[in-house]
C-alpha cells in the first residue's frame, strides 16, 4: 500500500523558515512534488523534482525562496522554505507520480494528507 506522510509544518513569523518532509512507502516514484491550498483558493503547484534531482521546477511565487530536494535512500522528498510570507499560508501536500515531471494537479496519482503552514505577519 502506497503512503505519503508529510511532516514539518507549523507556525512561523514572516521572514522565517520551515522544512517540510514527505516520506513515501510502498513504492518509489520518478517524480515527487509539493502542492498547496489556502482557504477559499484552488490547490496550486509549488515545486517538483525528478528521480535524479537533476530536474526541478518551481512556481514563480516561490522561486529563489523554496528549494525541493530528495533522498532516494530514504524515499523522502523535502521542501526547504525560506523568507516565508503570510501569503504562503496553506495546507501543503506531497504528491507523487511515476511519469516525467509535470506541474498539474491531475497528473499526480498519489497524495499525502497534508501539513499546515501558517505564516504570521
Amino acid at each position: 500500500q502506497v503512503q505519503l506522510v508529510e511532516s514539518g509544518g507549523g507556525l512561523v513569523q514572516a521572514g522565517g523558515s520551515l522544512r517540510l518532509s514527505c516520506a513515501a512507502s510502498g513504492r518509489t516514484f520518478n517524480t515527487m512534488g509539493w502542492f498547496r491550498q489556502a482557504p477559499g483558493k484552488e490547490r496550486e503547484f509549488v515545486a517538483a523534482i525528478n528521480w535524479s534531482g537533476a530536474n526541478t521546477y518551481y512556481a514563480d511565487s516561490v522561486k529563489a525562496r523554496f528549494t525541493i530536494s530528495r533522498d532516494n535512500a530514504k524515499n523522502t522528498v523535502y521542501l526547504q522554505m525560506n523568507s516565508l510570507k503570510p501569503e504562503d499560508t496553506a495546507v501543503y501536500r506531497c504528491a507523487a507520480r511515476q511519469g516525467r515531471l509535470l506541474t498539474t494537479t491531475v497528473a499526480y496519482d498519489y497524495w499525502g494528507q497534508g501539513t499546515q503552514v501558517t505564516v504570521s505577519s
